[in-house]
């Protein structure tokens, strides 16, 4: 019996293995568009995918960003500028991809511009600090998809939203986790209404990893301007103590992050190229190992964890 059942599994894995690496046929001719191209995820992928032979589409906010990504890829990619909290600037560069494109059509839209502060208590925050971050990381992934939904349906292409762990389980105040959310919630819709039309939709969910998002130097400058601004009565709340314990919590997370960015692009070309791709993709040891599974833990165990590793308040009771 055990025998039939190792036999069983065996296969099962290696069914799926080879079902993983089937890949498409024709990449040069595949047409591909992804946002926040000047550092980070964005600017890896474009790399990823020219030396593949696509055709990149690269979208970067600053000209300095798309020039560098220029000089480290070939005569192939081509860049545009592109703010995705204007739609103006989003429109413009929609209209940039239909001529580039042609009849082809956009086989791949990648939506990897993100910003993750300002971060604090929400108690700390203000209105303003939470449309921030949802302007860039769902309005705007929504305002492109929408932007560019007809060319890809025309070429039956892939959407690739790159979410997060914190998409899963809220970790922190701010905008951030909150976006992410929506950017599931939006990608779950999009996926089963596409689906009709021949396009796939697949999430990247990673871990952290040593970006621009999670850089220790803005978060603390993010966090103490937060901070200064804010009521005698939440300072005296929270206390010195709590701002302290932020600031190891930062240095403490920028050690742990991963720096190997190419176990997010891997997930991303896969999610793209892959004849088969998943609809999500967990990247990261600490997304695969801790934060998935917490993602299905009773709400209380979550929260127990959670408040473990969190700095507590002044005032806390």
């Amino acid at each position: 019996m055990w025998l039939y059942l190792a036999v069983f599994v065996g296969l099962y894995y290696l069914l799926h293995w080879y079902w993983e690496r089937q890949v498409l046929s024709h990449l040069r001719d595949k047409y591909v568009f992804i946002t926040g191209c000047d550092s980070g995820f964005g600017k890896l992928l474009a790399r990823q995918l020219d030396a593949r032979g696509l055709r990149v589409l690269a979208a970067c906010l600053t000209e300095k960003g798309a020039e560098q990504l220029r000089g480290q890829t070939s005569d192939r990619l081509e860049t545009v500028a592109l703010d995705v909290t204007k739609t103006e600037s989003v429109a413009a560069a929609a209209q940039w991809v239909k001529e580039c494109v042609g009849e082809r059509g956009l086989w791949g839209l990648v939506n990897n511009a993100g910003i993750s502060l300002p971060v604090a208590p929400n108690e700390l925050l203000t209105k303003q600090d939470f449309v921030t971050v949802l302007d860039v990381n769902l309005l705007g992934v929504i305002d492109v998809t929408l932007s560019l939904l007809p060319l890809v349906r025309k070429a039956r292409g892939r959407v690739v939203n790159v979410s997060s762990i914190c998409g899963r389980v809220s970790l922190f105040g701010g905008g951030y986790c909150i976006s992410k959310y929506g950017v599931e919630a939006f990608s779950d819709s999009l996926r089963r209404e596409l689906s009709y039309f021949g396009v796939k939709v697949a999430m990247i969910e990673p871990g952290y990893f040593k970006t621009a998002v999670t850089s220790k130097e803005r978060f603390l400058k993010s966090f103490l301007e937060i901070w200064d601004r804010s009521s005698p009565e939440v300072k005296q709340i929270y206390g010195e103590k709590f701002v302290a314990s932020c600031k190891k919590s930062a240095e403490q997370l920028e050690q742990t992050c991963t720096q190997d960015l190419s176990l997010v692009t891997n997930c991303m070309e896969h999610a793209l190229i892959a004849c088969h791709p998943r609809t999500r993709y967990s990247a990261g040891w600490d997304a695969k190992l801790l934060y998935l599974p917490m993602s299905y833990m009773p709400t209380f165990l979550v929260d127990a964890i959670i408040y473990w590793g969190s700095p507590s308040p002044a005032k806390a009771l």
